[in-house]
């Protein structure tokens, strides 16, 4: 990729997008994205409806729309592929030396080529990070082991609690959610995960307030 590739219509992409969330079937075990997507209303995108979205819903819109080799835009349907394959073999539920280094391949060639496809783009430290995740699948496995979503659940959880900024009040919200956390609800290779989460949240709050109010 030698020049500089023209930006295409973003209206017209999230126009597909939600067109391809509106009309395929899916899985029941694949998690739901809004179907607003893009929408202030759709509120914020969470990372596991991010991964749905980029490994099924956004490949199919793109490709319905740059699948073309004649259109100036399949440059770009290239690069959003090389992620698709990267964030793909990263959540896969077996790992390989083969397949870590083929994440490794697909995501060096998407972060190499953003300022050419996108040349007002800065590069952040996520990109950075991302190449280190090849390290991890070989030494921890498939990202699905490893990953944080129930914490992330949890914290969003806490978020949500009504607080008025007094800890001894607030150790009384923790306490109780703690010890009524449905952890049964949870998918079965995520429980153990979730519980460790939820009794290590409780022994940091325990200890803080106790250094607080000895």
């Amino acid at each position: 990729m030698d020049e500089d590739v023209r930006e295409p219509s973003s209206k017209q992409a999230l126009e597909q997008i939600r067109t391809v969330i509106h009309d395929i079937s899916v899985p029941s075990w694949l998690g739901s994205v809004p179907k607003n997507f893009g929408d202030v209303s759709a509120g914020t995108i969470k990372a596991d409806e991010w991964r749905s979205l980029i490994t099924v819903y956004i490949p199919i819109a793109l490709i319905s729309l740059w699948a073309n080799p004649e259109t100036e835009f399949k440059p770009i349907l290239d690069h959003t592929m090389s992620l698709v394959s990267a964030v793909y073999l990263a959540c896969a539920q077996t790992m390989t030396p083969e397949r870590a280094s083929a994440y490794h391949t697909n995501i060096a060639s998407y972060v190499k080529n953003l300022k050419i496809i996108h040349p007002t783009f800065n590069l952040r430290p996520n990109h950075h990070t991302s190449f280190h995740i090849y390290d991890y699948l070989l030494l921890f496995g498939p990202v699905h082991s490893w990953w944080t979503f129930p914490f992330e659940r949890l914290i969003g959880v806490l978020q949500r609690l009504p607080s008025n900024h007094k800890y001894g009040v607030l150790s009384i919200l923790h306490r109780a959610l703690l010890a009524n956390m449905p952890i049964r609800r949870t998918r079965s290779n995520h429980a153990p995960f979730f519980s460790q989460g939820c009794k290590t949240t409780q022994l940091v709050v325990t200890i803080r307030l106790s250094a607080r109010y000895p």
